[in-house]
């Protein structure tokens, strides 16, 4: 009999799932055609079930919310992957990821406006996938600082900064209704970042030392002698110290 109860139960489980995962796809279809701010009534509608069928699987509209989160960030993720594992330099893989999330949100912009504009009381939805992303890229950074016999420290830094900067560069593009070609968007994150890459690996890169304070005092950033001359005369980088 207990065997018999635990059979129901698992295949109650199973079926649960499995309409979750379906109403989770009408969600995304709804958005899609009746855009980010629709109603539960359009999402029903494309479910062919009622409000309060879904209700019942996902507690209210924020729960609704947080299974779509979930679900679109699982695409995400599966979808900057091929970029993030590639043998690339640190600049064509920023290149790449770019082009890869940037695309993702071209094809569906409404899907990414209702994931940004989150319910009240929802939690971040950004936060998940971009830290996942960031530890990718950040490994990425610290084997290319390693095998170039740099220290990989910034590696992190790096990798989660890009992250959020590509997003903050996403975000903005949604919001002028992707005016400038993709492409483009993508050129101008390759120049960015593209040299600044290029000056790790050239022996004089300016150094810039941390000064730790006395007690009460705001710690500061003091510019080494190299670096204090790159400012002056910035085409001679490369040469290590330079007189002014």
């Amino acid at each position: 009999m207990e065997s018999t109860l635990d059979g129901r139960a698992k295949r109650w489980t199973q079926h649960n799932r499995r309409r979750r995962r379906e109403l989770v796809e009408a969600t995304l279809r709804a958005i899609r055609k009746h855009g980010h701010t629709l109603g539960m009534d359009e999402i029903a509608a494309e479910a062919g079930t009622s409000k309060t069928v879904i209700y019942r699987h996902f507690g209210d509209r924020t729960g609704l919310y947080e299974a779509v989160v979930e679900s679109v960030q699982t695409f995400i993720i599966g979808n900057v992957t091929a970029a993030l594992t590639a043998a690339l330099t640190p600049a064509a893989l920023v290149r790449e990821l770019a082009d890869a999330y940037l695309a993702l949100v071209e094809a569906d912009g409404e899907i990414y406006r209702f994931v940004i504009n989150r319910p009240a009381g929802s939690s971040d939805p950004v936060l998940g996938v971009t830290n996942r992303i960031g530890d990718d890229l950040s490994a990425s950074f610290t084997a290319w600082l390693t095998a170039n016999g740099r220290d990989p420290a910034p590696a992190s830094t790096w990798g989660h900064g890009i992250v959020g900067f590509l997003w903050a560069v996403a975000d903005r593009w949604i919001v002028t209704d992707l005016r400038r070609p993709r492409a483009e968007v993508v050129s101008f994150v390759g120049a960015l970042f593209t040299p600044a890459f290029a000056t790790q690996l050239q022996a004089g890169t300016p150094r810039v030392d941390l000064v730790f304070p006395h007690p009460g005092e705001g710690v500061r950033l003091e510019p080494s002698p190299d670096f204090a001359a790159v400012l002056i005369h910035p085409d001679r980088a490369h040469e290590g110290a330079s007189q002014p």
